[in-house]
Order: structure tokens, then sequence, then C-alpha cells
């Protein structure tokens, strides 16, 4: 084949992805070195057009870079003003006695509920005002790698045909080198694995371990909206054995941001995760936030929960990982915002340090991490999330009860990860399915009506993103063995059985569905299912200001 001629632009530094981690490390860099040629680059059409809006955030990374942010206009507007954690029962909602003390974590006094994409966009004109080149709409396709180091990336082509070949509108993706390249497109970015597969950055660490978080935003009469009302759940509907539970944030303007985490360690290959956070509406508990109220957004993305355990190795010539890329969150807070933030912070302070003494890694990262308050915070959970899994959803809330109160995150020793999520599916056989209620179509709804709210769009004669690497596992493991779970556990409706003949049954993918979850990507259990980076601007496109 015969090589594609590309363009090149080149840069000091070249930063994948407009999420929180990464404009921090664009907006940082540029504070340390104001000389640095600094690009940015987001598959999404616009910055945050592929984050959903309502989150909490806690603004303490953000006071660190940008300190004078009330007096710019920051979006940062509905301070939390009353919370509660609850344990449900089918009928019931048991209140959490003194939050602060037994689950210290989940406190939110100081916090603020914002449009996470109206945050970004706002960080990104922080960063084109201090000369950051922005780029929406390119995807990273490839690393480019020379001399077994990185050199920058290759954007993704554009008008290739589902058959391969160049249509009449192929542009062909540029190669944007840099000295050093961030990566910080998310959890399972593309790139990002290349590099830890290229480098062996996983040797010796734990798996990495998921969450997938579905979320809706309504809009609701005034006189129901209450403004910094931070509600969390856990419980029903999931059993003992799985973990995760439902949100309700009121913010913005009669705005409520409602969702759901399912941990995709789950073993009941009938589990939907999409059904769950359906039922979970008509809960007493919930069903009243949304009375009046109308459904505007929804989406849905995969939540990296292995905390410190998993975190690879960050560097490696020519470049660094942050945010959620490498796995930032704290999961017992229910927050990654400020943590990735602080990660791209941590990194552009080690690519700065890097360039300027004209190092080919920036070896001062992991040291910075673990001087910072962000791996203090993240040491200090790493045992709650793993204890559900080894023990359950009550023995679990025991333990982090214990661990938060007594321990203070100092236990004298550190829980593992058991398995990856691909690995826990039970077999079909040994396994109950679950009745779960049809969509009324005014409370709770069907998959398709909720794709629609995505904005989910990909040029219709692309190549399919979504693809087995082997068609002949799909049939006697995924079919015969566990009943199809994908076709359960994509929030977009992507996968389909169909049945071709009584004994023969195919495999329908809708990859046009697809919200860039990449939940098939982690859970299919042959890992046969591959993501593949679509055409920039493809996939949600939620409404920024919202």
């Amino acid at each position: 084949m015969t090589e594609i001629e590309r363009d090149e632009m080149e840069f000091d530094v070249v930063v994948v992805g407009g999420g929180p981690a990464g404009l921090s490390a664009a907006i940082h860099l540029k504070q340390i070195s104001p000389d640095l040629n600094v690009c940015l680059i987001e598959k999404g059409s616009e910055i945050g057009a592929h984050i959903v809006s309502g989150a909490v955030i806690e603004p303490r990374s953000l006071e660190e870079l940008l300190p004078n942010w009330r007096e710019t206009n920051a979006p940062l507007r509905t301070e939390v003003s009353e919370e509660q954690v609850l344990f449900l029962t089918e009928k019931r909602a048991f209140p959490i006695p003194g939050l602060n003390l037994v689950m210290p974590h989940m406190a939110n006094h100081g916090n603020y509920v914002v449009s996470l994409g109206e945050v970004c966009r706002w960080l990104g004109e922080q960063a084109e005002a201090l000369g950051v080149e922005i780029y929406p709409g390119f995807s990273g396709a490839q690393l480019h790698i020379e001399d077994g180091c990185v050199t920058g990336i290759i954007t993704g082509d554009m008008g290739i045909e589902r058959d391969g070949s160049q249509g009449p509108n192929f542009t062909p993706g540029m190669i944007l080198r840099a000295r050093q390249t961030i990566l910080t497109e998310g959890t399972r970015g593309s790139l990002s694995a290349h590099a830890m597969q290229h480098f062996n950055l996983r040797d010796g660490v734990e798996t990495q371990t998921y969450g997938l978080g579905i979320k809706e935003v309504w809009e609701i009469p005034e006189e129901n909206h209450r403004p910094g009302f931070v509600q969390h759940s856990f419980g029903w509907p999931l059993d003992n054995s799985t973990y995760g539970g439902a949100w309700l944030y009121h913010f913005g303007k009669n705005l409520v941001s409602y969702g759901f985490v399912t941990g995709l360690d789950y073993q009941n290959p009938h589990l939907s995760p999409f059904e769950e956070m359906q039922r979970t509406k008509n809960h007493p508990a919930f069903k009243k936030h949304f009375e009046g109220g109308k459904r505007i957004i929804y989406g849905a993305r995969a939540l990296s929960e292995g905390g410190v355990q998993s975190i690879p190795r960050l560097t490696f010539p020519g470049g660094v990982l942050a945010g959620d890329s490498a796995g930032f969150v704290n999961v017992p807070k229910i927050k990654g915002t400020h943590t990735a933030m602080k990660s791209g912070m941590l990194a552009a302070e080690a690519v700065a340090d890097a360039l300027n003494n004209n190092e080919q890694q920036a070896h001062s990262l992991e040291d910075r991490l673990r001087a910072s308050w962000l791996w203090d915070e993240l040491h200090g959970v790493r045992n709650i999330r793993p204890a559900f899994a080894k023990w359950g959803a009550k023995v679990g809330a025991l333990y982090a009860g214990i661990d938060s109160m007594l321990l203070r995150g100092r236990a004298p020793w550190t829980l593992h990860h058991p398995h990856a999520d691909h690995e826990t599916l039970r077999l079909a056989t040994k396994t109950s399915p679950i009745a779960y209620p049809k969509p009324d179509n005014k409370l709770t709804f069907d998959r398709v009506s909720s794709v629609f709210l995505s904005g989910t769009n990909h040029e219709e004669n692309q190549p399919i993103h979504l693809k087995l690497r082997d068609q002949s596992v799909w049939g006697p493991v995924n079919h015969t063995l566990y009943d199809s779970p994908e076709s359960r556990y994509c929030p977009a409706g992507v996968y389909e059985q169909e049945q071709k003949t009584p004994d023969q049954w195919d495999l329908r993918i809708n990859a046009q569905n697809c919200v860039h979850c990449k939940t098939c990507d982690i859970k299919d259990p042959t890992q046969n299912i591959e993501w593949c980076t679509p055409e920039g601007s493809g996939g949600p496109n939620y409404p920024v200001g919202m």
C-alpha cells in the first residue's frame, strides 16, 4: 500500500483530549513557560461536546490553577446547599446519619453542582487567552513513534469509505509533531492504550476496573427546583454482589442531573445497567423530583474505578499520561474532576521540567505525584472499592465505614482487585433473568429515544469503528454461554442479536448509535470487541451551555 503523504505541524507540546485534565495541563504549561508552543486536540465537535451536563465539582484544583476564577465569570454558580446519602430497599429509603462522620468522602460542603461541559468550555477560553491552539473535531488516531520515542500524534483520516477506500472528500490526517505529548483522552483512550502496551506501562500494576455511568438531564418546574440539592443512593435495585448506585443533583436553571453507576465487574449476564437506571426513577426517593418535568439530555461513559493500585507508570519516552487515561478518580467521593485537573497540572510541571532540561522523558512526574495531595487523597481511599468487590455491597459498606471513621485511610494493608471486569460473568444458565418493567415514555424510556437525546451522529459511510477481532467467537461464546450480554450492557442499543434460522444467530452492530462510553471494549468476556477511533466530530454532541 502506498504511504499516505501527510502535512505536518510542529509544537513543543501536543495535548490529546479537551477534558478537565488536558485543559488544565495546557493552561498550566503556558503559566509556567509562556513561550511554549502548545496545541490541544479534541475529538468532539467543540470543547465540552462529549461531556454531558451535571456533576459535583470540588474546587480545590481550580483554586490552584486559576485563583481568580470567581472574578472571571467561571460557570460555578450552584453551591451545594443540602445533601443526603440513602440506603434503598425496593419501597423505602434510609438516610445515613452523621454523613460527615460515617462517609466523610461523600460530604459535599463547599462544592458546586455544574455543567461540566460548560466548565470545560470556559477552561478552553482561558487556555486560548494564554495562547494555546485548540483544534476541536480532530481525533488522535495514532501515536507517531520514531526510534522508540513518541514524537507526536497522527490525527484521523477523514473521508474514508465503508470499504476502507478513499472517498471523494478524503483528507489525510496530519502529523502533529511534538517534543512532548500529554495523553488525557479519558477512560480507555485509544492512544493511551497504545502507549501502555508499547512501553509496557502496566507491567507490575493491578488491572484497572471500571463502572458505567448513565446520565439524564431533566428540566423541571421552577417550584420543584431545589438548587444545590445533592442525593446519592446505594442498595436496591442492585444485588449484594453488584457495586453501584444512583445520584441526583439540582443545578442551573431548573435542571436536574440524574444518573446511575454500575460496577462493570458484575456477574449476572442478564443485568442491564440501562434498565437498572430506568427503574430506579420509580423509587419514591427519586420519582418526586421528576414530577412535571421533561427529559432533555441523555449520555453515558465508562469510569475508572481502580484507584492508586491500578494507575500505570505515567511517563514514557516523549510523553505522559494524565486524567482518566491513567485512572485518577476518587471513587468513594464519586468525583474525578478535581483529581483529573491536578494530575494535568502535575503533568505540565514535569513536562516543562523535561523540556527545560532537554530530556526525552518527564521522569519527575512520578515523584511530583507522590509528593502531592492528590496521591495522599487517592491512597487514603485505596481499600474502599476493592472491599466491595471482595465482600459484596453490605460487608463492603461496613468496611468502608470502618476504614473512614476508625482507620482514616491509614490501614497497614492494601486490598487488591481480584479480577478484570471481563472475567466476572457467570454462565447464563447459572444465573437468573431479570424482569424489567416496560418503559412508560413519561418517566422511563427505551434506548432508541434515549440515544436520540444524545445528539449522536457518525458519517453514514465511514468504516464501522466497532469490530469483532474474531467473527467466529461471538456465536459459541457470547450467544451460547452468556446470552449476548453486549445487547444489555450497551446503553445505546448498538448490539442486537438477530435470528437468521432456528439454529443460527448473528450479531448486528449499529455503530451509528455509539455514544463512545467504551463499555463493550471493557466488558466483552473474551475481549473480542475492539473500539476504534471514528472520524473526528463523530459520536455524541451534548449541549455545552446547559
